[in-house]
């Protein structure tokens, strides 16, 4: 497997593919890093020569933050709203959207499993 930013990307998959295995890398930064690299085609990543390896290296580690240094600076962001007491930092602590979306019904994801709460049951003929 060839390495690209301290990851291997894999051999088989087209290069415009196994960039996106990068963090930081998506479908359009992909297709810029192979242009700047001067890189014909869409080979697989096992048909490039190591100089195209090496000026697709060396474009990534140029031109863009991907990796470790995008996720320190991620968190450090979150982690500002957090220190300042925005309602963003405070939704990012308790782990609810931070996006305003609605919570009453939906955002299962962020939300995790649902916990039965007591008394909650609706009781039929009561008023």
């Amino acid at each position: 497997m060839a390495r690209v930013a301290g990851i291997d990307i894999p051999d088989g998959k087209r290069v415009e593919v196994a960039l996106t295995r990068i963090y930081g890398v998506g479908p359009v930064n992909s297709l810029q890093i192979i242009q700047k690299a001067g890189v014909t085609g869409n080979p697989r990543v096992k048909d490039l020569s190591e100089a195209d390896l090496d000026r697709i290296r060396e474009v990534v580690d140029k031109d863009y933050k991907v990796e470790g240094d995008l996720r320190r600076d991620v968190n450090m962001n979150v982690r500002r709203l957090m220190d300042i007491g925005a309602y963003r930092g405070a939704r990012h602590r308790l782990g609810l959207p931070v996006r305003g979306q609605r919570t009453k019904t939906n955002a299962r994801t962020k939300r995790g499993e649902r916990k039965t709460v007591a008394g909650r049951r609706r009781t039929v003929g009561k008023k």
